[in-house]
């Protein structure tokens, strides 16, 4: 059975920041980036465990896959059978916030 994923608030946010902002450049690169970290949090459905522990937290829930220059920092919860996508966070950004 699979996991749901869900974003948070922040997340939306964070995604939306990084599409409006490559598309000052190029439309078509932003929409092909959103779809592309999109569909990486997808692949959690079924291998809630892929990524590997962030570094910042002690916590063997919270995770990260790269999908270079981004970080998709999520949250298994395996109670609730659900990832819960934390942030999409660019690799030049310091001290991460969940």
């Amino acid at each position: 059975m699979d996991y749901t994923v869900v974003l948070s608030p922040k997340a939306v946010r964070d995604l939306e920041t990084i599409v409006r902002y490559i598309a000052l450049n190029n439309s078509e690169a932003a929409s092909k980036i959103g779809q592309n970290l999109l569909n990486k949090t997808k692949e959690l459905r079924q291998f809630p465990f892929k990524g590997q522990q962030v570094p910042e937290f002690s916590s063997p829930d919270i995770r990260q896959i790269i999908l270079k220059p981004y970080r998709i920092v999520y949250r298994v919860e395996e109670d609730k059978r659900r990832i819960s996508v934390a942030r999409f966070w660019h690799s030049s950004q310091e001290n991460l916030e969940l």
